[in-house]
């Protein structure tokens, strides 16, 4: 679902409330996410998201209660948008990554 222009595109995300910023901010705040990247994947519009996020909340978490986690502090964010999709990893993958990078 992609918006049909800039106008429209904003207009969607002030409807949902829903924009990187908030999702980047809210994330660094409810889990103490040390690095977010947020991308929007709808093509402006606001309703699809792919985020990277690095906490340390992670520590000794399988994959889906890492996801689990995610999910019930962004519950608000992603009941208004139309897909979310969340890649987990602690400080210490995260520094794996970007040294095999």
């Amino acid at each position: 679902m992609s918006a049909r222009s800039d106008v429209e595109a904003t207009q969607n995300q002030m409807s949902s409330g829903v924009t990187p910023e908030h999702l980047k901010a809210a994330l660094e705040q409810r889990l103490g996410a040390v690095h977010v990247d947020i991308i929007d994947m709808s093509g402006g519009c606001g309703q699809m998201f792919e985020a990277i996020i690095v906490s340390p909340q992670f520590a000794k978490k399988t994959t889906l209660a890492r996801h689990r986690l995610v999910n019930a502090a962004l519950k608000d964010e992603i009941a208004a948008i139309h897909a979310w999709t969340p890649k987990c990893n602690t400080p210490e993958e995260w520094e794996k990554k970007q040294a095999q990078a």
